[in-house]
């Protein structure tokens, strides 16, 4: 079963997700989630993307998302539980590091963050 993956586009749905302060940090990005309230007809789970200018200018910020962004809809939609807002935020390794080691770090952080589940179910 696949699970709806949405956006999230303001800043307060960021602050608060980062107000749950449930995180974990990997190598190759930050995950933050937190159980939503949002509405019956909205998606499953949804998702924020974030890179700091400390992370490099606008052409590595923007590689890092766009890594990121690829990395969620191979992941998400097939293992995340549903009823989630997650946050991504890039880090400096996000724009460099290998595209399979990303993947994994996005996977060890649902499991670590208990919002994981199997394809399967």
């Amino acid at each position: 079963m696949q699970v709806a993956v949405g956006r999230l586009k303001n800043r307060p749905e960021f602050l608060r997700v980062a107000a749950a302060r449930r995180k974990w940090v990997a190598p190759g990005l930050i995950l933050q989630a937190r159980a939503s309230e949002h509405a019956d007809d909205s998606p499953a789970c949804r998702v924020g993307f974030t890179a700091t200018r400390k992370i490099g200018n606008a052409v590595v910020r923007n590689r890092a998302r766009r890594r990121l962004r690829a990395a969620v809809q191979n992941v998400m939609p097939a293992h995340a539980k549903p009823g989630y807002d997650f946050v991504l935020i890039a880090r400096g390794e996000t724009a460099r590091r290998p595209y399979p080691a990303l993947l994994g770090d996005l996977s060890e952080a649902l499991k670590r963050l208990g919002a994981w589940r199997d394809a399967a179910s």
